[in-house]
């Protein structure tokens, strides 16, 4: 894949306005001057590192709004915040958002970890090597869920494979949806799931 350039595209500083006015102008000489006034010298362009960490800001604010919004929720449903984020390595424009963890119990099962993410992409999920598999960069997000486990390394958590073969809880591109799915997993008590369920 060809290595992506970025280009910072604020707004300038507007040139100072000519002194004629245009009607002025065109009767004076028969003509108005319609170029832009663009030199193709104040382009700048970013470095990988600089988008980045602008891509980062945007995800850590995205991610504080969406923990606020689950938390707002209910009282019996609270989840920790443990926001970080990842930007893709060769697509600093692209990257995910880690949300919240929490432990639920699982009717005929036994407890389940699982780590609660959105991205800026859509995407299948890959294996180890590869996380995110046929990465789709159009402008919507992806919201999903994973089931995790404690790795070999101290304090490292990796994907539990073994809950629907690659760990999926939930995946979708729908906000509410999104919603719903991660407090029926909060939710404590069966009233609780059904007053989730109806909305």
């Amino acid at each position: 894949m060809a290595k992506l350039r970025y280009y910072d595209a604020a707004p300038r500083a507007s040139l100072p306005a000519p002194r004629t006015t245009p009607h002025a102008e065109f009767l004076r000489t028969g003509r108005i001057d319609r170029r832009r006034h663009w030199v193709a010298e104040q382009r700048r362009y970013l470095t990988h590192e600089e988008v980045a960490e602008r891509t980062g800001r945007k995800l850590a604010a995205a991610g504080e709004t969406t923990h606020k919004r689950i938390n707002a929720f209910h009282a019996s449903i609270q989840f920790p915040k443990m926001i970080f984020h990842r930007t893709l390595p060769n697509s600093p424009h692209l990257g995910y958002c880690h949300v919240t963890a929490a432990k639920t119990h699982l009717p005929q099962s036994r407890d389940l970890t699982w780590a609660f993410y959105f991205a800026n992409f859509i995407s299948d999920l890959g294996d180890e090597t590869h996380f995110f598999d046929r990465i789709q960069t159009g402008y919507s997000r992806m919201y999903f869920a994973v089931a995790i486990e404690p790795g070999d390394e101290e304090g490292r958590m990796v994907i539990n494979r073994d809950v629907r073969g690659n760990g999926l809880i939930f995946r979708t591109q729908d906000p509410k949806i999104a919603l719903k799915n991660v407090l029926m997993l909060g939710a404590r008590d069966d009233a609780l799931r059904q007053i989730i369920r109806s909305l």
